[in-house]
């Protein structure tokens, strides 16, 4: 006789109401906004109550404004394109290079800048995770003096 326990599956509940139903997006399907800081938005994905996913792009040579968040802070993957970002938070102030592959944060509350290399060859594309998700609220991007004049509306 085999004494191995018997697994048995896992029941699945598509309805449970603790359960949000996955998703699954595209950016070139996604719709397009255009965020505070002036960058080209398309959002992607939300987990209620968690986070969610969005695709920033910037054109050759514009510069966004500097803005900081009031409740959200933000993981960022450059995935096309060239530029730089700038931050400040709590007297540490730097100037970072993006390129495809680099990722960033911008925790609570950072005065943050970023643009694109005016040369490159095509435009600077970010994905980034909010947390919580964009509130979509007038006071949740916060204007802050940065290093640049924003070329964007």
């Amino acid at each position: 006789m085999n004494d191995q326990p018997v697994h048995q599956p896992v029941p699945h509940h598509s309805s449970s109401p603790e359960h949000q139903p996955f998703e699954s997006a595209e950016p070139a399907t996604a719709p397009v906004v255009t965020a505070p800081d002036g960058a080209v938005v398309r959002p992607l994905l939300v987990l209620d109550g968690l986070g969610s996913l969005a695709v920033f792009e910037l054109a050759p040579g514009q510069v966004t404004h500097a803005v900081s968040h009031a409740t959200v802070q933000e993981l960022w993957q450059v995935t096309a394109g060239r530029g730089e970002l700038w931050r400040r938070q709590d007297g540490r102030e730097e100037v970072h290079r993006l390129a495809p592959g680099a990722a960033v944060s911008i925790p609570l509350g950072t005065a943050f800048q970023f643009r694109a290399d005016q040369d490159a060859d095509g435009p600077l594309r970010i994905t980034a995770v909010t947390m919580p998700p964009w509130p979509d609220t007038d006071s949740e991007a916060r204007p802050e003096e940065g290093p640049w004049k924003a070329t964007v509306r």
